[in-house]
């Protein structure tokens, strides 16, 4: 069987991993005051977004995700052909539009795929599976790793579902930010009270900054440290020892709202790599997408890992 992944630009996977296993992004638009960007993890794109500097106004910026139609049209055009099963990774059904659009395209979708196979001569039943991360940016990332190593081994696509969402279920997603003014701004623009005017400036006037925690649709800050720096360290000192302890998958992804190179900088990291090298856990680094950025700011890292439940800092 032929099976295929669907994820949209917010999953923080290196490009070149994405290109090599087939995958088919949903972009996302964002528009900046004159400026319209279609973030589909296009290098180009997200340079413009550095170069430019629109960080500095995405405050107010509005994002679109791909709608039902265009999913739908997405699919009939061209999925239902090249494959027999897609499997459709979205980000956290609680921060954004795409997973209810892509459960609402499916319907279509299955209901109108028969005689475009037909008529290109592909034989047997298409199938369309949606999967909600449950989280955010790089900890999308994980499930989607773990959708490729299940599609090597040979599972089925029911054993596939499961395994899924089982993944995603369990999978932590941790953030650090640099600019607390702009969250609480961008979480203002959304809805969101999570980042409250008070906790912004005595966290920007002490430099204090939370340590966010993505799990089961849920975000929110599990600690609070002193510096970027010190709170980078502290979160790759803490991920290292989840690692050492074992996880459900043997993968990391990282993402970084900036040069990915600047990712090696950071106090902690290497260590943080060697650890994961000496597990068998790879790393899989990415730039942020245009959508991380504009919602979480630049220069923010995102880390995820599947593990057992447990708490912050044991």
């Amino acid at each position: 069987m032929r099976i295929g992944f669907v994820v949209d630009s917010a999953c923080d996977l290196p490009g070149d991993y994405l290109h090599r296993h087939g995958f088919t992004i949903l972009p996302i638009t964002t528009r900046i005051d004159e400026a319209t960007l279609v973030d589909d993890r296009d290098p180009a794109v997200r340079q413009r977004f550095l170069d430019e500097d629109l960080g500095t106004r995405a405050h107010a910026a509005e994002t679109e995700p791909f709608g039902v139609e265009e999913i739908r049209d997405l699919f009939l055009r061209r999925l239902v052909v090249d494959y027999d099963c897609v499997f459709c990774i979205t980000i956290a059904s609680s921060r954004s539009g795409i997973h209810a659009n892509a459960s609402k395209a499916s319907f279509a979708i299955l209901t109108d795929y028969r005689p475009i196979r037909r008529d290109a001569g592909v034989p047997g039943p298409f199938l369309m599976r949606v999967i909600d991360s449950e989280n955010l940016f790089a900890a999308t990332g994980v499930t989607a790793v773990e959708a490729v190593r299940l599609r090597e081994s040979g599972m089925n696509p029911g054993q596939m579902r499961e395994r899924l969402e089982y993944i995603a279920h369990n999978t932590f997603g941790y953030m650090i930010v640099r600019d607390l003014y702009y969250m609480r701004a961008r979480a203002q623009k959304k809805g969101d009270r999570s980042v409250g005017w008070f906790s912004a400036a005595l966290g920007t006037a002490l430099d204090i900054k939370p340590l966010l925690r993505g799990y089961r649709n849920t975000t929110a800050p599990v600690a609070k440290v002193r510096g970027f720096d010190h709170g980078a360290e502290t979160l790759f000192a803490y991920i290292a020892r989840r690692v050492r302890a074992g996880l459900l998958t043997p993968t990391v992804c990282v993402s970084y709202g900036g040069k990915l190179d600047e990712l090696d900088t950071l106090p902690g990291y290497a260590s943080l790599k060697q650890t994961c090298a000496e597990h068998g856990v790879e790393v899989y680094e990415a730039p942020m997408s245009v959508t991380g950025m504009v919602n979480v700011g630049t220069g923010a890292v995102t880390i995820g890992f599947a593990s057992p439940e447990h708490e912050f800092g044991s």
